[in-house]
């Protein structure tokens, strides 16, 4: 009876309702939505009742029935919905009402399914509601296209909004939904994009792959490239909050894990990788999963390091706290990151640490992951300072020895067997040995044991070669002092030569006082062993050769954990021409070449008299070597240059004022890893005020910004910190910078002409980042440092005397918006120099009068600056131009400067067509990737000149030479002489001269 009745009173509504009542019934719905969320749900109701009522009102036609009602209320609501358009993104009450419209859209929906007839399906039968939905969807898709960017987004907005509750939907009406959002993944505004991203998700999920036409995109394929290509961060995240995870999509997901968005990247490790979305990491490969960990713990974003911290906190979980099977996720013999995900693992949850214990049998049956375990627990505890967990977890000294003994014999044994697990079994005892340096020797029984074991293993030949610094590193935290550390290994050394003679298996550290007779009896087996090959026998010069080259490995290993001179200790020196000068002259052997030229170089890097007697060499070689040991040889210079005082390194090879000179040689090598390590060697000079050179800063300047070292990634980091740490460490070094600013921007602008655009950084952008370097107020405030305020003013009037003097057009353009940027001194400061500031208005003046500024933007930048320095310094205003220029006679500055205003001559340079630049384009015969012409550019002409050519040479004819740069006025000694390592002449290996060669 109550249906009956309702029924009743809808069949009483006449077509007056819809012009009198109706109007009046929508708006205040609205009204009421767009202020809080709490009343939508009744307004749900009542707005669905209204159009229940309106669908009842219908009139008969010719043509049929007319829906009236539905008509009325279709086009009042979607009239409601238009005034939300226009409304720009961020007014809480358009969304709230977009909020209202698309839940009354599912509402709808709703209510149509649940008012179905059973066994009808939902494309048999056609409602008021789907109806209006369907006319409400199209007129929204009508809106995709508009001009106003407001409409678009608010358009796609709902369009997105409603996707959920449309239900089924015909082909066409689908299709013209598809098209519409992929065409608006192409907006160029960024909230339109990332609301068709929305859509695009939503749609993906029921789209089959079997409808889509040949050579049609399928939206995942869209997705993937909004998430790859877009410029937009917030596009990026949207694509990445819908991806599926899937092996096809993992690796483009992996891959923003090196996005330039630090919320992505969060995104991508909280989200995408987390224990939810992704619960064993094993769908992974090992490579990508080290990717991912190195990327998120190297992050320079905090909460990136946190959420990748939370990613590995995941994978424990997975394992249920088994941190042997969690090392199993990576390759722990070559891996990179194992530790750190280990530590960090450590650091986020300290319970796993109280549960790690190393019974015996721990010990017995050691892996991979088992000695990695262990001796990353044991470094972390001491970083911690937690020693009594240390004790509490290791066996003593002299069982960890016994089972380094036992793994190293396996070693031997699977080397010998050509087993597959050598490479695991190497691991497994360095492992063992970096374990051993942190234990505690206080226990003389263990200490001799320990002792003994690692002088035996580098004394073996078949010792693997990354096992010789760990053992090294054993006996250096045992012996007494460098000095019976140097012993112990010379012994090593001669025992190796001798092959075996006279060894002593038994030998235990000894007291660092040591007889004369044990070093005359030391040098003595080493002239022996000076015969012991048969240089007519290749087999035995091969296999002399392989000994010799595993003794300079050993020497350099000994080499790098002494800091004591060799001066005093003499038992070394028998080495030098019985093993590193032989091997400096070898010809025949590259290797072994290579590796005397470094123990040479580490030997004159604790000496500083064989320093001087070598650096000759080292600078020859700096030449003539090939890529790979120039960048050691490099290396030896810089360093050598950074340990010994500059003027008595060089004082034997080239005179003082030639060091710049070499080091702008070094920058201008051709190998990019050479170029990088000379790169970082003048940086460190550089900041230490070891050279304070103009020219050096402006070649690293030049460096920097060059498009031929674009590709050089460790130069441009390196560049990167240094540049601007130096001009804001000190007052002076921004002195130094300004000295160059004019001379380097024209240079760069020379450069950017004949680069190409993507090459390059735009010249003005160049021209910011030197401004910005020269900012006295980011100046690192010191004790006994006073910040230069100056620099603003002097650079000022350097770029507008640069306004009189260039011609481009371009840089002209760039040079006034620099002006601009500059913070100048306040008026009650000291720098604030009257005769500086009438000489920057003077300029202006002149600039105005001769060399006019064409386009607008130039001016206006040009009486912007005017304007502010007549507010900041209010005695401008009455600047008198014939009144200053009369102070020329007392003043020389003043003088200088109307001598220089009075050569300007008047030209109107912007009104020329195209006259081209004064410094002139270079012909086609300069082409990158020819002759030198850039280089010549950025390194001056005197140092190739002075250092020679790069062509492949004999050393004889380096050494004829000489580089010029050997100073020829003082006859070097004849032991002495740094260039006798390279000649070809017979010499006598008896001469006892021999022994004091280079010390």
């Amino acid at each position: 009876m109550v249906q009956a009745s309702t029924k009743q009173r809808q069949r009483a509504l006449t077509p007056s309702f819809l012009s009198d009542t109706l109007p009046t019934l929508l708006p205040p719905i609205f009204e009421q939505v767009q202020h809080t969320t709490a009343n939508h749900r009744k307004n749900l109701v009542s707005l669905h009742k209204i159009q229940t009522q309106c669908s009842t009102i219908t009139e008969e036609s010719i043509k049929g029935i007319k829906l009236v009602g539905e008509r009325a209320f279709n086009n009042l609501f979607i009239d409601l919905v238009n005034r939300v358009l226009p409304i720009k993104k961020g007014v809480s009450v358009a969304d709230r009402v977009v909020k209202f419209v698309s839940s009354y859209v599912a509402y709808s929906t709703e209510q149509d399914v649940a008012n179905r007839p059973e066994g009808e399906e939902e494309e048999d039968i056609e409602t008021f509601s789907s109806r209006f939905v369907f006319k409400l969807l199209k007129h929204l898709l009508m809106g995709m296209e508009a001009k106003d960017k407001n409409v678009r987004f608010r358009v796609t907005l709902l369009t997105v909004s409603m996707i959920n509750g449309l239900g089924e939907m015909d082909d066409d009406l689908y299709v013209l939904l598809r098209e519409s959002l992929l065409n608006r993944a192409r907006d160029k505004e960024v909230p339109v994009r990332v609301q068709a991203a929305l859509g695009l998700a939503k749609l993906q999920s029921g789209e089959d792959a079997d409808d889509l036409e040949e050579g049609q995109e399928s939206l995942g394929e869209v997705l993937l490239e909004l998430l790859k290509y877009d410029p937009a961060a917030e596009v990026r995240r949207a694509a990445l909050y819908n991806l599926p995870r899937d092996p096809t999509t993992l690796p483009h997901i992996l891959a923003r894990t090196r996005d330039v968005d630090p919320i992505l990247r969060r995104t991508v490790y909280a989200g995408s990788l987390s224990a939810t979305a992704l619960p064993d990491p094993r769908v992974l490969s090992i490579a990508q999963r080290e990717e991912i960990v190195r990327n998120g713990l190297g992050d320079r974003e905090g909460t990136v390091r946190k959420a990748a911290a939370g990613m590995l906190g995941g994978w424990v979980d997975h394992v249920e706290g088994d941190m042997i099977e969690f090392l199993s996720r990576f390759d722990v013999v070559s891996s990179q990151v194992a530790e750190e995900a280990l530590i960090s693992v450590f650091v986020t949850r300290p319970e796993i640490l109280d549960t790690i214990e190393f019974s015996e049998e721990y010990w017995k049956s050691l892996t991979p992951e088992k000695a990695f375990l262990s001796r990353v627990f044991v470094d972390h505890c001491i970083n911690n300072k937690d020693d009594s967990r240390v004790e509490e977890v290791l066996p003593v000294v002299t069982a960890l020895a016994f089972t380094i003994q036992d793994e190293y014999n396996k070693l031997v044994g699977s080397t010998n067997d050509g087993d597959q697990d050598v490479t695991d079994r190497t691991f497994i005892v360095g492992e063992l040995l970096k374990l051993a340096v942190n234990l505690d020797y206080a226990d003389e029984i263990g200490r001799r044991k320990m002792f003994q074991l690692a002088r035996e293993m580098i004394s073996q030949a078949n010792l693997p070669e990354p096992l010789i610094p760990k053992c090294l590193d054993i006996l250096s935290k045992i012996a007494n002092g460098e000095r019976d550390l140097i012993r112990v290994v010379v012994e090593v050394v001669t025992e190796l030569r001798e092959g075996g003679e006279d060894a002593d298996e038994d030998e235990a550290p000894m007291d660092s006082q040591m007889s004369s007779t044990s070093d005359r009896s030391i040098i003595r087996r080493r002239s022996v062993a000076t015969n012991r090959i048969n240089s007519e026998d290749p087999e035995e010069r091969r296999e002399a050769a392989l000994i010799d080259l595993r003794c300079l490995l050993i020497c350099i290993s000994l080499l790098e954990r002494v800091n004591t001179n060799l001066q005093d200790n003499s038992v070394f020196h028998g080495l030098l021409p019985d093993l590193i000068i032989p091997a400096v002259r070898n010809k025949e052997e590259p290797a072994l070449r290579d590796q005397g030229l470094i123990c040479l170089g580490l030997c004159c890097m604790i000496d500083a008299k064989m320093a001087a007697n070598s650096f000759g060499l080292f600078v020859q070689q700096l030449t003539t070597a090939d890529d790979e040991l120039q960048v050691k040889v490099c290396q030896v210079v810089f360093d050598l240059l950074m340990v010994h005082d500059i003027n008595d390194l060089v004082s034997k090879t080239m005179p003082a004022d030639k060091v710049v000179e070499l080091v702008r040689h070094a920058l201008s090598q051709d190998a990019p890893e050479v170029q990088a390590v000379a790169c970082e060697g003048v940086a460190k000079l550089m900041l230490a005020g070891m050279i304070n050179d103009e020219t050096v800063l402006q070649s690293l300047v030049l460096l920097y910004f060059s498009p031929e070292t674009a590709d050089n990634q460790p130069l441009r980091q390196c560049l990167t910190y240094f540049l601007p740490v130096y001009c804001y460490s000190s007052p002076d070094n921004q002195r130094r910078m300004l000295s160059i600013f004019s001379d380097t921007f024209g240079l760069l602008a020379q450069l950017s002409e004949e680069a190409e655009e993507e090459e390059m950084p735009p010249l003005a952008q160049m021209g910011l980042m030197m401004v910005d370097w020269l900012d006295p107020q980011k100046t690192v405030e010191r004790d006994g440092v006073v910040i230069d305020t100056a620099i603003p003013l002097d650079l000022a009037e350097q770029i507008l005397r640069s306004l009189l003097t260039e011609t481009s057009k371009e840089m002209r353009k760039g040079l006034v918006s620099f002006l601009s940027k500059l913070n100048l001194p306040e008026v009650e400061d000291r720098s604030a120099d009257p005769i500086k500031l009438k000489s920057i208005l003077a300029l202006i003046h002149t600039i105005r009068a001769k060399r006019p500024l064409g386009d607008a933007s130039s001016k206006n930048a040009l009486v912007k600056f005017e304007g502010i320095l007549l507010k900041r310094y209010p005695e401008l205003t009455e600047f008198d131009e014939d009144v200053f220029r009369g102070e020329g006679g007392d003043n020389e500055r003043v003088e200088e400067l109307w001598g220089f205003v009075d050569d300007v001559e008047e030209k109107d340079l912007d009104a020329q067509s195209d006259a081209g630049s004064r410094r002139g384009k270079k012909t086609s015969s300069n082409k990158r990737g020819g002759s030198k012409t850039r280089e010549s550019s950025i390194m001056s002409d005197d140092t190739s000149t002075q250092f020679g050519s790069d062509d492949e040479e004999t050393p004889k004819k380096i050494k004829s030479k000489k580089m010029q740069v050997v100073e020829e006025e003082s006859e070097p000694e004849e032991d002495t002489e740094v260039e006798s390592l390279l000649d070809d002449e017979e010499e006598d290996e008896d001469d006892e001269s021999e022994d004091e060669l280079a010390l």
